[in-house]
């Protein structure tokens, strides 16, 4: 006999406060996915950062965004999307999005909350504030 599956209606909810707008959990996949609404304001960034365990990806639907990444020879270079362009940050790689118009994104990524490591320093520049890194056993799976 076949395991009948349930369908479900997440709840969204706001997660935590963000100095460059908000973030919106939609939905949660225990130990898969997090689908997620980001707004980001116009003229706000997130930190140069990268996640050890995280994987993510999205499409911006509304605005213009700088996305800024590391080439992999220590270089930031700098891309701008515009509605519906879509993007992949795996695992280790270094990134900033900020936006050039208010934006709105649709991020999908592994269930790993509190991976960051920011690396402003590296590539001497100023921290905007923001979000601090964590430590490896930070790191939640939910």
């Amino acid at each position: 006999m076949r395991k009948k599956n349930k369908v479900i209606f997440p709840k969204p909810s706001i997660i935590g406060k963000r100095d460059w707008g908000m973030e919106k959990l939609l939905v949660l996949i225990p130990k898969v996915l997090t689908l997620k609404v980001l707004k980001i304001k116009k003229g706000k960034k997130g930190g140069l950062q990268f996640h050890r365990k995280k994987n993510e990806c999205g499409i911006l639907l509304t605005g213009k965004l700088k996305v800024r990444f590391d080439n992999g020879k220590g270089i930031l270079k700098e891309k701008t999307l515009k509605s519906g362009n879509c993007f992949h940050f795996p695992p280790g790689s270094i990134h900033q999005e900020e936006a050039l118009t208010n934006c709105t994104i649709i991020e999908a990524s592994s269930p790993h909350f509190n991976d960051r490591v920011r690396v402003e320093k590296k590539y001497k520049i100023k921290t905007n504030g923001g979000l601090p890194s964590t430590r490896i056993s930070d790191i939640k799976i939910k």
